[in-house]
């Protein structure tokens, strides 16, 4: 049997320790089919996560930052000691079904096409949790922020997969962070996470140069990974709000210029008019809905104050 491990399991941890452990407890409870090897990055935890791997999973490889990074810069990494084949990027608060891996890594060994691939992921509660998007654009941002892509999700020009019951494969535009299998000589020839991106949009920027190199990327429904993560920018704390959107910022003016970002942030404007006195009559008329428009009312009154000026800080140290 070969010592090259046929894929290399990406990890980063923050203070996350018993979802770290629930997570390599998953990896390494099952039949894989396959070789694999496990690299982790500990992102300075002072909870007992390092002392807990070192511990009990013996086969990890640990690597021990000196200094707080992002999720792109703490990935490359692990990336840049693999040895696998394929790689993939996995969020520590996730559970790993028997049979994920070896999905996504038949589903690479068969489409030749196929740079990336995302399987599907769920809730806690085995509820789908949506995991495949389009690539942000200014186009896309005034059809979302004008309600064209809620009218007509599945509409050819502006549509996107939230009326997909993420239950056959396909080539989408890009698969979320938490768990994406990628070809090393996808990396080889478009490059590791761009570190401009502390959190959020590296996924999206990535995918997106896969896309300009003529990869595809790819998802598909054979495998299941429990995300603990995931939740809605309704819940985001304030500082993972404005990192949200200073990376969206970032994305839209390395993709698409100042003009982009100008449009962006004009349509996002635009949208917040609208919305904000749509939800209020909601919350005033509808009690059942209450609940939901408060949230709402919160979330694009956020929007609101971002786009004309106050940004708050972010997760960034050097925000």
């Amino acid at each position: 049997m070969s010592s090259v491990p046929k894929l290399t399991i990406s990890l980063v941890n923050t203070n996350n320790r018993d979802l770290l452990r629930a997570c390599l407890q998953s990896l390494y409870s099952v039949d894989h089919s396959a070789s694999f090897e496990v690299i982790l990055v500990d992102n300075l935890s002072t909870d007992g996560s390092r002392e807990m791997v070192a511990a009990e999973f013996s086969k990890v490889q640990l690597v021990l930052n000196g200094a707080r990074q992002g999720f792109g810069a703490n990935h490359n990494q692990a990336i840049r000691r693999a040895k696998g084949e394929y790689i993939l990027v996995l969020n520590e608060d996730t559970i790993v079904r028997a049979g994920a891996l070896k999905a996504m890594a038949d589903y690479l060994d068969a489409d030749s096409a196929a740079g990336a691939v995302g399987c599907r992921l769920e809730n806690p509660d085995g509820t789908l949790q949506p995991s495949c998007y389009r690539f942000p654009s200014p186009g896309r941002s005034v059809a979302e922020n004008l309600l064209l892509v809620a009218a007509f999700p599945d509409n050819r020009f502006w549509g996107d997969y939230r009326a997909w019951a993420h239950d056959d494969q396909r080539y989408v535009d890009f698969v979320s962070g938490a768990a994406i299998m990628v070809r090393r000589e996808v990396i080889e020839t478009v490059g590791t996470f761009d570190e401009q991106f502390f959190i959020y949009a590296e996924e999206t920027d990535w995918c997106y140069r896969m896309s300009k190199a003529r990869w595809k990327v790819a998802f598909t429904p054979a495998g299941t990974i429990v995300h603990y993560g995931g939740q809605s920018s309704v819940a985001f704390k304030d500082r993972q709000f404005c990192e949200f959107n200073r990376s969206a910022t970032k994305y839209f003016r390395k993709h698409h210029g100042r003009s982009g970002v100008a449009v962006n942030h004009l349509a996002m404007l635009v949208g917040s008019i609208v919305r904000i006195p749509l939800w209020l009559g909601i919350f005033l008329i509808f009690e059942r809905k209450r609940q939901v428009a408060a949230q709402r009312l919160r979330l694009w009154s956020r929007i609101f104050t971002w786009t004309v000026g106050f940004r708050g800080r972010g997760l960034a140290p050097s925000s």
